[in-house]
């Protein structure tokens, strides 16, 4: 009888593979694909500015059609986008985005990248975007990738002219080009300037089409091509990944048929490619795709060793049997042992290709032995300087006749992470077939898990962290993990998970997360209060204690001046084990205008806490947190509010809006459609509808009529900017209509031309000056209306540099005795900013009825 003390430990091994550790799939389908994919040697990457940018059809199609090793490039992680699925807004977005690609990225089979570029929103030129994204900077960002990851295939998203629209896409298409002209040039960028990575000279630079209906392609494929062994098409595939995008609303179908994709070939040095782009046969061509081209790199005396591997790897797709898969054990051993020994010492191509190739092997080995592991704690939440139990189950689950090879060795199961100290049991354990060993060790907690790119604090539109060089799906997974070795390398790894059973959905793994001992959280980051005005309002303190045993704990605000609470401090007996209390506390007093703060202070054992965390949760994506001060910024503002207001709001897209009001003292109701068509309306001034409210809940509409009869009689109806829809007959009292692309004012210190001075809108109860048009923020105005209806009055002029005033910030239309407004300034993200002006203005748009005393301007075609 022999061991397989090895045979599971195969070089993936030799350098980490945490992307192929971690995959989800299992069976005979998954070791298919893995052994399909084993001869198959090229490396392509493809480059795009936002998460949502991704060719999810060329992925898919390149990497589980044509077993490439495919990686996707972002330069942002999309904090400037929207959320249809939550408020989160901003570098919280940017977390839930970046999951969201990971989940992709585990349905298409990519890798995927990211540079330090920050998300600040949308921008109308190249240009424009390199003032906050210094060129140089980024350019060094996206040759690191390059040279990291070596690929011999550059695929361009977007083109890098006008044509893309927004400049992030721009700039994107820019820096592909340059960085596959540069990425090889080691007088420009030497070693040093890219983490020590050494120049790589890309073969082939290509750029989709598909998203131009394929002109200009020089070369087309089938998206949807079947794959019998996946049992869907690419195209099918590649939609299931794009879904993933729900903050976005990137679902879809997943069609099946001929799926039409295309590329454009721009540059190419490889030997043996066409010189006319139009009479390649694919985009392969030149470009030796078989281990065979590493006879080239490698030593005389190696050369054999290639040839060899070759052989292997062919042997093993021959040698695949279903109902058997543990036949193939002795082969993949073969093949490992082979790019091991040819992977020592190994630089560039060579490095790269058996770094692949044994990340292939070691899952292909994993899959056809059945060997899994599980690496469970008792809690989802470790206090920072704590310790806990782990246990770490590794299973041998085949089920095979007697005389079959039955013994798994393990040399040592270890814990590591950035979040905790590394720690290991080296106790040698033999594992039967179909049965289990396991080990105890101890988490120890040594930092806070958080976003790695979010620390330290970015002060500019880059990330202060340096630019990472591993596919995202190990650095995000790898903030606590057991890993199993044998054979003196790496088998496998798994996260540490609390598991839990759901009554409802099954079971749940969650990650291990390294929380402050005791988490302090106020309600928000940012409040507003009236400037000289009389304060008097509930703060709210959430403690949450990821201590074993209670403790007793102490709470204090630190106050700025003009304020006071109604005690020095409050004591509580907080439970352990995730136990979470709020107190309260009533603050008095009056602010001066400006912005202050307010910090919470927890005390406990003679330790200070001021640190907490806040858990982002969705079902589509793994569990997140997010560390923050507990402090909360007070704009006070020179606001008078409109007499006798009370509003009913209607929360639209990412919208926290609502509760910015009434911390300015406005009486606001919360809706959701259902509830305003059930609304007594007469109890109200004013009604607001959030921002794409109309597009999130298509109900919505259904209550135009309603509501603009009830404007007639009196009321205000204040709607703030959708997109398309709004130009549907119905939407509106009077039509609009939008360019394709809509209007929009980037520049948040766009200037403001005035077009009605006296109008009530910028004079009562606030008179707006140019001081409240300062410290905007991301944008002025969005979807703004390209052509207005006559009825409507417009009130001010906005643009951004070098383009005409654009009048359609702020509509206003009489409806019988009642306004109608339409904003497209961004007051959803203004007021959760707590931006001064945008809360003055505001407050004016909720005012009475305005009887128009000036003519109606005309249609505008700005």
């Amino acid at each position: 009888m022999r061991l397989r003390a090895g045979l599971y430990a195969i070089a993936a091994l030799a350098i980490l593979a945490p992307r192929a550790s971690f995959a989800q799939e299992r069976g005979a389908t998954a070791l298919g694909d893995a052994l399909a994919g084993l001869p198959v040697s090229v490396r392509v990457l493809v480059i795009g500015a936002h998460p949502d940018d991704e060719d999810n059809r060329l992925l898919t199609w390149l990497a589980k059609g044509r077993h490439a090793d495919v990686a996707y490039l972002s330069l942002t992680r999309g904090d400037g986008g929207q959320n249809l699925i939550g408020n989160e807004l901003g570098e919280a977005l940017g977390v839930i985005r970046t999951e969201e690609l990971l989940a992709a990225r585990r349905v298409d089979g990519a890798q995927q990248f990211f540079t330090r570029a920050y998300d600040f929103g949308f921008s109308k030129s190249a240009a424009e975007t390199f003032t906050h994204w210094p060129h140089d900077t980024l350019l060094t960002d996206v040759v690191t990738v390059v040279r990291a990851f070596r690929p011999q295939i550059i695929i361009a998203v977007f083109s890098g002219t006008p044509r893309d629209g927004h400049g992030h896409h721009q700039v994107s298409g820019i820096l592909a080009r340059e960085a596959y002209d540069a990425a090889g040039d080691g007088a420009k960028f030497p070693a040093s300037a890219t983490k020590g990575l050494a120049p790589w000279t890309p073969l082939k630079f290509y750029r989709t089409t598909s998203y131009w209906s394929g002109a200009g392609a020089t070369f087309h494929y089938n998206a949807g091509e079947y794959s019998p062994l996946l049992g869907r098409s690419y195209a099918e595939i590649a939609a299931e990944s794009r879904s993933q995008h729900q903050s976005q609303g990137q679902g879809g179908l997943q069609r099946k048929g001929y799926i039409p994709g295309s590329v454009k070939r721009e540059e190419s040095r490889a030997p043996g490619a066409p010189k006319d782009p139009s009479k390649e046969s694919s985009i392969f061509d030149g470009v030796d795709t078989t281990y065979r081209r590493l006879r080239g790199e490698v030593s005389a005396a190696q050369r054999t060793r290639v040839d060899s591997l070759v052989k292997a790897l062919a042997k093993l797709d021959m040698r695949h049997d279903l109902a058997r898969p543990d036949t193939l054990l002795p082969e993949l051993y073969r093949a490992s042992r082979l790019a091991r020994a040819l992977s020592d010492g190994a630089t560039g191509d060579v490095q790269a290709s058996l770094t692949t190739l044994l990340d292939g092997l070691g899952r292909a080995d994993v899959l056809a032995s059945g060997t899994a592991i599980e690496a469970t704690v008792p809690r989802e939440a470790l206090a920072l300087g704590d310790s806990m139990p782990a246990t770490i189950t590794v299973y041998d689950r085949r089920a095979e006749p007697e005389d079959a090879p039955m013994s798994l060795v393990i040399d040592s199961v270890t814990l590591g992470g950035s979040a905790i100290s590394a720690s290991s049991a080296p106790m040698k354990k033999k594992i039967a077939r179909d049965s289990s060993a396991t080990w105890s060790l101890t988490v120890r907690a040594s930092a806070l898990t958080a976003p790695w790119w979010l620390t330290p604090p970015r002060t500019t539109d880059l990330f202060a962290s340096a630019v990472s060089t591993e596919d995202a799906e190990s650095t995000v997974s790898g903030t606590a993990y057991a890993s199993v070795y044998g054979g003196g390398r790496e088998i496998m790894r798994a996260p540490l998970v609390m598991r839990v059973a759901n009554p409802a959905r099954g079971e749940e793994q969650r990650p291990l997360a390294v929380v402050p001992a005791i988490s302090v959280t106020l309600d928000g980051a940012v409040g507003y209060a009236r400037a000289n005005a009389p304060l008097d309002r509930e703060l709210r303190v959430t403690l949450r204690s990821a201590y074993q045993s209670p403790r007793d704990v102490s709470v204090r605000l630190d106050l700025p001046q003009g304020l006071q609470a109604d005690t020095l401090t409050r004591s509580i007996s907080l439970a352990g084990m995730g136990a979470a209390h709020t107190i309260a506390f009533r603050v008095r007093g009056t602010l001066a205008a400006g912005r202050h703060t307010i910090t919470a202070v927890a005390e406990s054992g003679g330790q200070e806490f001021s640190t907490g965390y806040i858990a982002i949760r969705y079902d589509h994506i793994r569990p997140q947190t997010i560390v923050r001060p507990a402090t909360m910024a007070i704009e006070a503002v020179d606001a008078q509010l409109p007499h006798g207001v009370s509003v009913a709001y209607v929360q639209g897209v990412g919208d926290n809006s609502a509760p910015m009001l009434a911390e300015l003292g406005v009486p606001v109701t919360v809706l959701d459609a259902h509830g305003l068509a059930a609304a007594d309306l007469s109890r109200f001034t004013a009604v607001v509808i959030g921002t794409r409210a109309y597009e999130s809940d298509p109900s919505l509409a259904a209550q135009n009529a309603r509501l603009f009869e009830w404007v007639s009689n009196g009321g205000t109806m204040v709607v703030q900017y959708g997109q398309r829809e709004m130009a549907r007959p119905g939407m509106m009292p009077y039509p609009i209509s939008l360019s394709s692309p809509a209007a929009r004012v980037t520049d948040e210190a766009s200037p403001i031309t005035v077009l009605a001075p006296n109008d009530p809108l910028l004079a009562a109860p606030n008179r707006i000056t140019d001081a409240d048009w300062r410290g905007w923020v991301q944008d002025r105005a969005l979807y703004m209306p390209s052509t207005i209806d006559s009825h409507y009055q417009t009130v001010i002029a906005t643009n951004d540099p070098g383009e005409p005033p654009n009048p359609g910030g702020i509509l206003r239309a009489a409806l019988g005795r009642g306004s109608y407004i339409y904003t497209t300034l961004a007051f959803f993200r203004q007021l959760p900013a707590g931006v001064p002006g945008a809360a003055r203005l505001f407050v004016n748009l909720l005012g009475p009825p305005i009887a128009s005393s000036t003519p109606a301007a005309r249609a505008v075609s700005p």
